[in-house]
């Protein structure tokens, strides 16, 4: 059996990615900082499949490579960078060791695993790769400046090495869901937000579409015919300014005074 990597198993998108990769056979290796989350999991998946349970911050910065070690004797087919989190509020109030987390977790750490596994997966000419970002990828994002941003990165990233694998055998898809059903908006204290009030996919639902077009090799998935068009007409009609005007006044809190406050996700 084939073998996948999933971060931020321990909920949201990645528990249910974990579960859509199980359905199709592949063996997992599950990665998340709650060691609880991760084995309660693999006792639902492991009667049918094989699982790995690896417990990384991955906010530190030795993960990624104590991951890659510890998996030296397994082959990695498919590797779905999942984790991530976010924070909510104006940058300049922000906790600082906070967001640099978010950009070690979202950035970094994405970035040093697709590295440490890319490699053998071209040698082999065979392999998936699939990085969750974000609707947020497409636009600036005032109230959760450097979640946005992170995202942005993510998906340039994730078309750029799309193209570089181009008839390798290997590919590159980026997974860009937008509001989903997840415990993400409590952690990042988002339920001041106006966002907290818009439609959400369920988890499953991004997860299957997600799995769909990484086993299909897409490059880019945007689940839901909204979030397709929002992502297709908004940056076209509407310049970078009030884009940024748009989502400002999507985020502000609902409440008429309520601050912005700071949390994380996974």
């Amino acid at each position: 059996m084939k073998t996948a990597l999933v971060t931020g198993a321990s909920s949201g998108i990645g528990w249910e990615i974990a579960k859509e990769l199980a359905r199709k056979r592949f063996d997992l290796v599950l990665v998340a900082r709650r060691e609880d989350k991760l084995r309660e999991l693999a006792k639902l998946l492991q009667p049918h499949v094989g699982i790995t349970v690896l417990v990384a911050d991955l906010s530190e910065s030795g993960a990624p490579q104590h991951i890659f070690e510890a998996l030296q004797d397994r082959q990695i087919d498919i590797l779905v960078n999942n984790a991530g989190f976010a924070t909510y509020g104006p940058f300049a109030d922000a906790d600082l060791e906070k967001n640099l987390e978010l950009l070690n977790v979202n950035i970094v750490a994405l970035t040093h695993l697709t590295r440490l596994f890319l490699p053998a997966m071209l040698q082999r000419k065979s392999g998936q790769i699939l990085n969750v970002a974000s609707v947020a990828s497409f636009f600036p994002g005032p109230l959760m400046a450097t979640y946005y941003a992170s995202k942005a990165y993510v998906l340039s990233f994730s078309e750029a090495l799309n193209e570089e694998t181009r008839e390798s055998g290997v590919s590159v898809t980026c997974l860009c869901p937008g509001a989903t059903t997840s415990e993400f908006q409590t952690r990042a204290a988002m339920q001041s937000s106006k966002l907290a009030d818009a439609h959400f996919m369920s988890a499953k639902a991004v997860a299957q579409r997600g799995v769909r077009a990484m086993l299909h090799g897409d490059a880019l998935c945007v689940p839901g015919l909204s979030n397709r068009l929002l992502v297709a007409l908004a940056p076209r009609l509407l310049p970078r300014g009030a884009l940024a005007g748009l989502v400002r006044r999507w985020q502000e809190p609902a409440a008429e005074g309520e601050k912005g406050r700071k949390g994380e996700g996974e």
